[in-house]
């Protein structure tokens, strides 16, 4: 049969397919009508063309010189994880550094950090130190180690242990916390400044440090208070306030700065305003793009779900980092920390995606998009992974890089003959259970066999800005038909007609997680030598139980396989610096590897910082837990919603007026505006405006001339929120 008479025996339909195939496999330039793009991404090509300088007929165009990488992905595991560098490893905060010309530090979240001297100066029986921790003003310094032994001091900052003579009151610790004027160190300005090596204008002024007065002890008790030699001196530091832009669209308000460890809210620090970061324009950056910003942000503040009980945040982020690496070490980290994806935008906007899949993230490349394929069903052998093992930084082990348990696939070990292990690097993460999260999640991928990469024409450039890519492509790749790809390095390839994209599968279970199967044990802590063998404290669980108006903690503890110490819980309203309450336990059990300890009543509507320890028979006391944080509610229950909403708007401001509810618990109302009726990335308005229940209450903000939408949130005596309440759209003049 002539090719004539197969194509007059085809239909019209069947014909015009094969007849598009045909051009669509010999064509190496688009030949169906031009694509219209949404006007929001094309920026990027004033940011390749306009800033590089290509001139015409002036000079040879070198095409490649201008492809590059437009995301950051979450390297986790596998050869890029490992050729990439990494910030330092968290044991490297232990020591003090002695160098010229020390590194500046930069810290979020809460890390344990020596930093480097400033100051070494013997005189008399007096050894003084002063160490540079952080280069920027942090929250507080919360704990205190001399080499590994954890030590507590008074009000004067003087050393309260005495374990077994080790310490005693023979060593003075004072801090500042990195405020733009400091205080100089009087108690070593007055010794140092006739000699001119320290005197009161060495305030270091913007850098947090520790200072260190040791005092020698008589020659028969110097081995036994300094049994290590000159103490060194490490701190567990609360490290950068950042921007909430949640609560205010403006950084340059003081109250939006808030210390945190929301992974999105500590990137876009570390993007905009981390003196040591890319210092992008968040006017550009975040501000086109701020809802995207405001929803991973809310992902990362998401409760999940512990199998002891309680909840813990979705994504947090702890760690620091020096100026021997450049910013996207830090920025790998983070993003390693909430399995992130970024991408810069051709207008400098930066769109962030955390590890939560969902639909509106979605694009969707068809066959008359791509123009070539490099995909392969299966992986070599070499790159084969049977087990992947999370790897975290464990504050209960003072900080130290520590394995949860591992995933892995038996039958793929048989198969194998061996255990083909890779590490899941998360060292800005430190709680076990949010390790294993991030684990799950690379294993799953990691299990995925399809993957490779896939080059596009400048019509699927929608595609290239999100994360997740489906491909419709029945003629191409009948076997991706339909499926979900992550898209893990975008690259603009001009020379290839347009985009180049490494894909892998996306796993469909890959957001599944029952706390009961999934979140295996927590990594157990040994005992360290020198603390009279009482084991530290190791906390599981805490959480702030609300009983009739008032607050007790329920603390969950492992178990330290003796009953011969008590139990001693401490607490105190966070980010303060007076005592700590302590209650002891001494009728207590265990069960299923745990000790559960109720306290009595606490403050309510507080931050708490809560600690644990073990008191030994002698009265004695062992090394304490890390600190957590609990909010003590002592109202869970929201108040009704207000009623009879109204504004009236003005020029440059608008006034909110509503009446209270009929709510006994009743206490507060906050407003919150948008320019869209959008709820979720509205803005709040702070403080709230109190009220009394039924009664009659309004505010006046001040806003931008335009069309505005607010929304009015009833909040009982703990903050609790009720539901919005709409005033529906009105101009402000």
């Amino acid at each position: 049969m002539s090719l004539r008479t197969l194509y007059e025996n085809l239909s019209s339909e069947e014909a015009l397919r094969r007849g598009w195939e045909y051009s669509l496999y010999a064509s190496s330039s688009l030949v169906r009508p031009a694509p219209v793009y949404d006007p929001i991404f094309t920026p990027i090509f004033t940011a390749v063309f306009g800033t590089a300088g290509i001139t015409i007929g002036a000079q040879t165009i070198t095409f490649a010189s201008i492809a590059s990488a437009l995301a950051t992905t979450a390297l986790a595991i596998g050869i890029q994880a490992l050729l990439a560098p990494k910030p330092p490893d968290p044991e490297d905060g232990r020591v003090p550094k002695t160098q010229s010309t020390p590194s500046r530090v930069w810290a979020v979240g809460r890390n344990r950090l020596a930093g480097a001297y400033m100051l070494w100066e013997a005189s008399g029986n007096y050894l003084y130190a002063v160490q540079a921790l952080v280069a920027h003003r942090v929250k507080s310094i919360n704990r205190y180690w001399l080499h590994d032994d954890e030590v507590f001091i008074d009000a004067n900052g003087v050393t309260t242990n005495d374990d077994d003579g080790r310490y005693g009151d023979n060593v003075r610790l004072l801090t500042r916390l990195g405020l733009s004027t400091e205080t100089a160190y009087a108690p070593i300005a007055d010794p140092l400044s006739a000699s001119g090596i320290w005197t009161y204008n060495h305030r270091g002024d913007g850098q947090a440090s520790v200072a260190m007065i040791a005092t020698s002890a008589p020659a028969k008790n110097q081995n036994k208070r300094f049994p290590y030699g000159a103490p060194q001196v490490s701190v567990e530091v609360d490290g950068a306030f950042c921007w909430d832009f949640r609560i205010s669209a403006d950084p340059g308000n003081p109250a939006a700065w808030v210390w945190t460890r929301n992974s999105a809210l500590v990137l876009c620090w570390h993007e905009c305003f981390n003196e040591f970061g890319n210092r992008r324009d968040y006017r550009k950056a975040i501000l086109p793009v701020l809802d995207m910003w405001i929803e991973e942000a809310n992902i990362c503040d998401e409760d999940v779900p512990r199998a002891s009980g309680g909840t813990e945040k979705r994504y947090e982020t702890n760690g620091w980092d020096t100026t021997d690496n450049g910013p996207k070490v830090g920025t790998q980290a983070i993003l390693a920390s909430c399995d992130g994806w970024t991408i810069e935008r051709g207008d400098g906007a930066l769109l962030l995606t955390v590890g939560k899949f969902r639909e509106s993230r979605v694009e969707t490349l068809t066959d008359a998009d791509i123009i070539g394929h490099q995909i392969q069903y299966d992986v070599l052998f070499e790159d084969e992974c049977n087990r992947l093992v999370p790897r975290f930084t464990y504050p209960d082990t003072g900080y130290s890089t520590c394995d949860t348990d591992y995933f892995e696939d038996n039958t793929a070990q048989m198969e194998a003959g061996r255990v083909l292990a890779k590490t899941g690097d998360y060292r800005y993460c430190q709680q076990w259970r949010q390790a294993r999260r991030l684990g799950k999640r690379d294993w799953l991928r990691e299990r995925q066999k399809v993957r490779g990469s896939i080059d596009s024409r400048l019509s699927g450039f929608n595609a290239v800005y999100c994360r997740w890519v489906r491909l419709l492509t029945p003629v191409r790749l009948p076997k991706c038909n339909g499926k979900v790809f992550e898209n893990r390095r975008p690259t603009v390839a001009i020379t290839r007609g347009g985009f180049s994209m490494d894909l892998i599968q996306h796993p469909d279970n890959i957001d599944d997680w029952n706390p009961v199967v999934d979140e295996g044990m927590q990594p157990p802590v040994p005992n360290t030598l020198g603390t009279d063998k009482i084991p530290p404290g190791v906390i599981n669980t805490v959480q702030a139980k609300a009983n009739g108006g008032s607050v007790y903690l329920r603390v969950l503890l492992l178990d330290p396989e003796s009953t011969s110490w008590t139990p001693v819980i401490f607490y105190r309203v966070s980010g303060s610096n007076s005592a700590w309450i302590e209650q002891q336990f001494p009728t207590w059990g265990a069960s299923g590897g745990y000790v559960e300890l109720n306290t009595g009543p606490v403050p309510v509507d507080v931050d708490l910082d809560v600690q644990a320890g073990y008191i030994g028979s002698d009265g004695s006391y062992g090394p304490r837990s890390p600190t957590e944080t609990v909010h003590t509610t002592a109202d869970p229950t929201p108040a009704g919603p207000v009623i009879n909403p109204s504004v009236s708007p003005g020029t440059g401001n608008a006034t909110i007026n509503w009446t209270a509810p009929n709510s006994g618990n009743y206490a507060a109302a906050r407003i919150y505006w948008n320019t869209t009726n959008n709820f979720a990335t509205a803005t709040a308005v702070s403080p709230p405006t109190s009220g009394a229940p039924n009664a009659f209450s309004s505010a006046t903000i001040t806003l931008t001339a335009g069309v505005k939408y607010a929304w009015i949130v009833s909040l009982n005596r703990s903050g609790v929120a009720g539901t919005p309440v709409a005033t529906g759209a009105f101009t402000v003049s």
